[in-house]
């Protein structure tokens, strides 16, 4: 009697103690969760120096950057090093190996490249519009917020037709200054904008994105400060997080469908489960995390957890399921191996408006660095494209002028 009794309580204390593994588990997977959670809505104030610079020769013009999907990419790129101390301009790839990458240094702008250790490389090239040799203006966007910095960089002619410029999440305005040039050789406007808790605009209360949920009421105050001043044809380019954020003002206002012609999405965020489903398998979390984050952030207690205002539904910003009531043509550009947005989301929309949608894949691109690697087919396809919108406009005014 007493062997089973004691066979009983050792069997009982190996429940709790399994019991309580499990608590562990759970609590320890709440933790990641809530963490990771924050990190998508928190605004970055420093980003990661993850690649090594192992040499520079400067009297060579040249940089041995450790082996990476970053370093290897082909094309011409910012190298920000030592904690955005110093930033240098790194042309083409002169050689690798499996171990390092031997590219050209363009330009040391600022800070010492020969002392720096590491670095991170950008698709951000030119620091402001100064350096494309068109005149621009520093202008102000009145948002729900308040004013907000803008470089409006006109076309060669004047023209009623704007581009208004949408950036990415953790960026600013000078990454979308790659697109001024075909813009403007396609004779449009250009209008850089910046929105809210991106550094430059207004904070909001809670300091945190909303992934296209909040931020889309900046676009609204761009596109009346582009009207103000004449526009009638409007088009909204968007990269990476800003695509998310064009396309949820053209579902979400009135305002912004009543002059656009067209959107441009550069490597956009379609889908936000699928996103962070991805990246949270990059860092190296199970498959399931990135649908444990999407209830964190659409949860009633998502404010207390995260610090957002609202809670954000994931599922109200997918523009797929309401693709039917996307009203102009767009173009669509995204990389298959982005590694940072997977191209599945841009796949998906592609297929459910064909009518309206020019999809075009490149490949070896990764993310929002589609100019970098191929400039000479991104910049045509982008000016191609305005100019084609231009001819259908003009056809469209010329068909409405003798009907009426």
């Amino acid at each position: 009697m007493g062997r089973r009794t004691g066979a009983v309580g050792t069997l009982g204390v190996a429940a709790v103690a399994v019991g309580m593994l499990t608590a562990a588990v759970a609590a320890a997977a709440a933790v990641v969760t809530v963490a990771y959670a924050r990190r998508v809505v928190i605004p970055p104030t420093t980003r990661p120096d993850e690649e090594r610079i192992v040499g520079v020769d400067l009297a060579a013009g040249e940089v041995v950057l450790a082996a990476s999907d970053e370093t290897r990419m082909r094309g011409s790129y910012g190298l920000w090093f030592e904690h955005d101390s110093g930033y240098a301009r790194l042309g083409d790839v002169i050689d690798e190996d499996e171990r390092v990458v031997r590219r050209r240094v363009e330009s040391v702008d600022f800070g010492r490249l020969d002392r720096a250790g590491h670095g991170r490389v950008s698709g951000w090239y030119h620091l402001g519009p100064w350096e494309l040799g068109h005149e621009y203006e520093n202008v102000v966007v009145d948002t729900p917020l308040g004013p907000a910095p803008a470089w409006f960089v006109p076309a060669a002619t004047p023209t009623d037709r704007w581009v208004i410029q949408v950036h990415g999440r953790g960026a600013k305005r000078q990454e979308a200054l790659r697109a001024v040039d075909p813009v403007r050789e396609a004779g449009w406007n250009s209008l850089l904008m910046s929105y809210r808790n991106d550094g430059e605009a207004p904070e909001s209360e809670d300091r945190r994105y909303g992934l296209g949920g909040t931020e889309w009421a900046d676009v609204v105050a761009a596109v009346r400060f582009a009207e103000d001043h004449g526009a009638e044809r409007i088009v909204l380019m968007g990269w990476s997080m800003g695509g998310a954020i064009a396309l949820q003002a053209v579902l979400r206002s009135a305002a912004v469908r009543e002059r656009l012609v067209g959107l441009i999405l550069d490597s956009p965020a379609i889908d936000w489960v699928d996103i962070l489903r991805f990246q949270g398998q990059a860092l190296g979390f199970p498959r399931g995390l990135g649908d444990a984050v999407a209830r964190v952030l659409g949860g009633p207690w998502s404010g207390g957890l995260t610090g957002v205002a609202a809670p954000i539904d994931v599922d109200d910003l997918d523009p797929v399921a309401r693709a039917e009531e996307l009203p102009v043509p767009i173009l669509l550009m995204h990389s298959v191996d982005d590694g940072f947005v997977p191209i599945d989301g841009s796949r998906r929309l592609a297929a459910a408006r064909p009518d309206l949608v020019q999809f075009e894949e490149f490949e070896g691109a990764r993310h929002t660095k589609l100019w970098n690697h191929d400039p000479e087919r991104w910049t045509g396809l982008v000016r191609g494209w305005l100019e084609r919108s231009s001819l259908d406009a003009r056809r469209l005014a010329d068909e409405a002028e003798i009907t009426g």
